[in-house]
């Protein structure tokens, strides 16, 4: 088999591995974790789209959908829907839905996209992962969202689309 024969096979099961990695069956806690079980959620200070900065604590007594993602990924664009609807409807039940961009592209790209899309949740921007504490600097793929209880504690932690 030459070059020109095998090289339309390896851009297709190339194709086929990026689809099977990002489309895969989600991972993580697929129900709640007991409260008695559950873990503190580490805290983190990031900046917002206006420069402000802002922490996890910032969010204490509310329930916390902290979703990290980025634009280029495909299954983060069609929960960014599902979050804004979230976030309308229990912003003034102690919810609050927090996107955490892992862009490199900066605010500059990431603005542009969260204008375009009418993101009505707050934006933060992680543009070095290595400071974050664990478990986020530890995410494996995008999307990974956490689900923060009342108390600060981890109640699903959820790698994939959420469904």
């Amino acid at each position: 088999m030459t070059l020109r024969n095998t090289l339309p096979w390896i851009v297709l099961m190339a194709g086929a591995l990026v689809i099977t990695y990002t489309w895969a069956p989600s991972s993580g806690n697929r129900e709640l974790i007991a409260p008695v079980k559950r873990i503190a959620a580490s805290d983190f200070k990031l900046t917002d789209a206006a420069g402000k900065e802002v922490s996890l604590s910032d969010y204490k007594d509310k329930v916390v959908l902290l979703n990290f993602w980025a634009t280029w990924c495909g299954p983060c664009e069609v929960e960014i829907p599902w979050f804004k609807e979230f976030e309308q409807t229990y912003k003034d039940k102690g919810f609050a839905v927090l996107g955490v961009s892992e862009d490199e592209g900066g605010w500059p790209t990431v603005r542009a996209y969260v204008e375009a899309r009418k993101m009505n949740y707050r934006v933060l921007l992680d543009t070095d992962s290595n400071k974050m504490p664990s478990p986020y600097k530890e995410i494996q793929g995008l999307p990974t969202t956490f689900l923060i209880d009342r108390q600060g504690r981890v109640a699903i932690t959820h790698t994939g689309l959420v469904s």
